[in-house]
Parts: structure tokens; C-alpha cells; sequence
């Protein structure tokens, strides 16, 4: 008899310690997010499903919405840190200040998650639609950015206000007061086509007045392919 107590207790411990192992693997942090490497389920907005978190490293999503990510340089898969000290994806420390030579981002270069990747001017274009969507200057956890809201359906993507690095140093600019995230293709032969934002508006970004060339380093935000 005190043998068969013993090993119902022996069973008992060990499915005990199973089910904290399987709790634990599948709990999830302050975001309701598991980390970086977890699913994006997306959010659609106007038609388009947007990812609701920035590209990170590349193929990975930052952990939270309102996290920066990592910038980007127009076709070229290196992310930079959008807080300083300065680093990019493979360890480097030194900009690269010189000028990327394609109009567009290859397939290959885009640094999205497998499933997704960087927007259309037509997508973005279905965001910047104020007969279909809302957007407003707001903070999430304590970070700046804009809220875009589905009027049809109440659906919302947040896109903080991470600022950029600029072109010649890699400077961080603006963290905290505006964004501008990456198109998939080009207006100009020089400057940046994105979408772009401050605590008063949300725009196109072509270049021929705000100045944001290819080679400066811009959040990633992803769709879905």
C-alpha cells in the first residue's frame, strides 16, 4: 500500500511539472505578445491587412506595436538602430552614406517577415484615405505615434513616431515627433517615396520638400502578401 502512495505521488508531481512547463512556454508578456518571433496575425485596415508591429532584425517583428524596430536604407537588408549607440543587424558600427542605386526594393532585399512585405503606393494610399479611415496623433504605453482607425469596422494600426536616421551620418532625427515608413517603390530618381507623419498630419512623402532621400534609414512596416 505505501508503495502505491509513493508512486501516485511520484505521478502526481510529474503532471504537476509538466503542465507549469506547457504553462510557461505558452505565457505571454505585459503586450499579449509571446516576443519578436511570434505569429502576426495582422489587422485590416480598408481593405489592406497591415502587420502591428515594425520590422525588427530582418525577417522578425519588433515585440510590441510600440516598439521603434530597426531602419532601413532603401533595397538594402541591413537594419540600424533606432536608439543610439548606433549598430546595425550584422554588428557594424559605421553608416553606409554611400547611394543605393535601385528605384524600388527587390524581393529579396525586403526585410519582412517570410509572408509579408513593405507596402504598395496603392496600400498605403487605402491608409491615407480620410473618406474610409481615421487617424489621430495619440500614445500607446507612453510612446508618440499615430492611430489609424477602419471607420467601417473599427479596426486600429499604430505606427510610433520613431523618427529616422539621416543620410550622411546616420544621425537620429525627430524620435518622438515624426515617422516615415518605407514604400516598396520610388517617385524620383533621388528621393524617398513613404508614408510620412507628424503630431499634426499624415502624408506622402516624395521628397521635393521634406527631403528624405534613398539612403536615409526609415521604419519598416509590412503587409500582407
Amino acid at each position: 500500500m505505501k508503495k502505491r502512495v509513493i508512486f501516485f505521488s511520484f505521478c502526481m508531481l510529474l503532471a504537476l511539472g509538466t503542465a507549469t512547463l506547457v504553462f510557461n512556454s505558452c505565457s505571454k508578456d505585459d503586450s499579449g505578445l509571446n516576443n519578436s518571433s511570434t505569429p502576426e496575425k495582422g489587422v485590416v485596415i480598408n481593405g489592406v491587412k497591415w502587420a502591428t508591429r515594425n520590422v525588427d532584425k530582418p525577417g522578425t517583428f519588433a515585440a510590441k506595436p510600440e516598439d521603434s524596430g530597426m531602419f532601413y536604407q532603401l533595397d538594402r537588408k541591413i537594419g540600424w538602430s533606432a536608439s543610439n549607440p548606433m549598430v546595425n543587424s550584422n554588428g557594424g558600427k559605421t553608416w553606409d552614406s554611400s547611394y543605393p542605386v535601385g528605384y524600388s526594393w527587390e524581393e529579396s532585399n525586403d526585410p519582412s517577415p517570410t509572408d509579408w512585405r513593405l507596402p504598395n503606393p496603392d496600400e498605403i494610399d487605402k491608409l491615407l484615405d480620410t473618406d474610409n479611415v481615421s487617424n489621430e496623433w495619440t500614445t500607446e504605453n507612453g510612446v508618440s505615434g499615430r492611430k489609424f482607425t477602419d471607420k467601417a469596422t473599427g479596426n486600429s494600426l499604430f505606427l510610433p513616431a520613431a523618427g529616422y536616421r539621416d543620410s550622411y551620418a546616420g544621425e537620429l532625427s525627430y524620435v518622438g515627433t515624426n515617422g516615415t515608413y518605407w514604400c516598396s517603390t520610388m517617385i524620383t530618381n533621388v528621393y524617398a517615396n513613404s508614408l510620412f507623419f507628424g503630431s499634426n498630419y499624415a502624408k506622402w512623402n516624395n521628397g521635393s520638400s521634406d527631403g528624405i532621400g534613398r539612403y536615409f534609414g526609415n521604419s519598416a512596416r509590412s503587409v500582407a502578401k
